[in-house]
């Protein structure tokens, strides 16, 4: 060791260094995975399935909203199978 200080630009320089610091340790942005999405042909699973696509643009904190959203649609859907006079459509005609 030296008991002479650093040079006033080394010390500019390493602070520099400090502040940006390396783009690699960033995280990345989010980025759509390209998971593709087959239809079902049932809309109500369908359209809970396309409500994935939402997390493609959040980052990771965001996606639990989504899932919780869409495992909620598609619980609907598979309880709504149990009972299936509730789920059709009424008739009214007498």
């Amino acid at each position: 060791m030296s008991d002479t200080p650093p040079e006033p630009a080394a010390e500019e320089a390493e602070g520099a260094q400090e502040q940006t610091g390396d783009p690699a340790d960033e995280p990345a942005a989010p980025a759509p995975l390209g998971v593709p999405r087959t239809p079902t042909g049932d809309a109500r699973v369908d359209t809970a399935l396309e409500r994935l696509a939402d997390a493609d643009h959040l980052a990771a904190d965001g996606h639990l909203e989504v899932y919780e959203d869409v495992h909620g649609a598609l619980r609907e859907a598979l309880t709504a199978l149990d009972n299936p006079i509730a789920s059709m459509p009424h008739d009214n005609r007498s």
